[in-house]
């Protein structure tokens, strides 16, 4: 019940920020932009997903499986997308991998802690860069890049040292003891989650050459620059001027703040931090308001749609992997 209550909070917040600045107002504003550049957006932020499940398929050495990787990344980002913080979307694109590119579950979570990892590098670098490059929001920036900085240690202690995720599960584990489960499930379950990080942490291993990392940078920044590129396209769109570097910054603090509230996808939150920070640098609040709930359009809600169908048509496969591995912990017997 608590997550349809957290859903409401993120509604309550697109109608407010929709109600502040009148609706009457932004729509007369968006009738006003070229739909032919909206279009262009919405190709590039599907351009960008395929970046990224080119990233997937390499990561775990299925890089010519464009089909099956796009699939399986639509869903991971339409999981990430209605879960706190993103957090389940590492989870489903690890189960979808499963199904769909025939991997186990501990490579899929290591290829998304993987991405996890370098996504926050490439924003930790950009908001440092661009802290001192735009004074008036140095120390929001700053702030941004340290937040960023202290994921990616906690990713890496999971994602690279066997012996620090251990430690870091074995303080978690005993709050199931308290739990009304039974003996034997939460030892199953200790069992079966310490053998899958170990082999989750032997991929990574494997799999962190120099040169793997540094396709995996490139492709990251890749992805990254081209969601800046394509907010700068809305821009154009509402023949609206703003420096690229603006956009970056303003682009990776919204995200941020979107994480950070936990709310899923960071609806409501991300539309009120992009408004706001376009305000900062200029924006009129009812263009900015426009442009953010447009951006959001081409972005975030066109991979929804992708997502709920991919998901639909896969949804009895993986619901049933999920319920496998359930079953499975009221078995003794070990599994990978």
């Amino acid at each position: 019940m608590k997550r349809y209550y957290v859903f409401l909070i993120s509604i309550l917040l697109l109608a407010l920020l929709v109600i502040w600045i009148g609706p009457q107002k932004m729509w007369d504003v968006i009738k006003t932009a070229n739909l032919w550049l909206i279009l262009l957006a919405v190709f590039i932020h599907l351009f960008v997903v395929w970046i990224r499940s080119l990233r997937w398929g390499y990561i775990i050495n299925q890089p010519w499986e464009f089909k099956k990787n796009f699939i399986v990344k639509t869903i991971g980002l339409f999981a990430g997308n209605f879960s706190p913080m993103r957090s389940a979307g590492e989870v489903l694109n690890a189960v979808a991998g499963k199904k769909i590119n025939g991997i186990t579950l501990s490579e899929g979570l290591s290829a998304g802690l993987t991405e996890r990892f370098f996504d926050g590098t490439i924003a930790a670098i950009l908001l440092l860069v661009c802290a001192f490059l735009l004074p008036k929001v140095r120390l929001i920036a700053i702030m941004g890049g340290l937040a960023s900085l202290g994921l990616l240690t906690v990713i890496y202690l999971i994602n690279w040292r066997e012996d620090t995720s251990l430690w870091i599960y074995n303080r978690v584990h005993f709050i199931f003891r308290f739990l009304p489960i039974p003996e034997e499930v939460v030892e199953n379950f200790y069992l079966k989650f310490t053998q899958g990080l170990r082999s989750m942490i032997e991929y990574t291993k494997t799999f962190s050459s120099l040169k793997n990392l540094l396709v995996v940078f490139v492709l990251t920044a890749a992805s990254w620059l081209l969601e800046c590129v394509r907010l700068y396209v809305v821009f154009v769109a509402f023949n609206v001027e703003l420096s690229f570097v603006a956009i970056i910054i303003i682009f990776l603090l919204a995200n941020i703040i979107g994480i950070v509230s936990a709310l899923p996808g960071g609806i409501g939150s991300i539309e009120l931090s992009l408004t706001g920070l376009f305000v900062l640098f200029g924006v009129s609040s009812t263009i900015g308001a426009s442009i953010a709930m447009v951006d959001r359009l081409a972005s975030f809600w066109v991979v929804t749609a992708l997502g709920i169908i991919f998901s639909s048509y896969y949804a009895q496969d993986i619901l049933q992997e999920i319920k496998g591995y359930t079953l499975g912990l009221k078995s003794t017997k070990k599994e990978d």
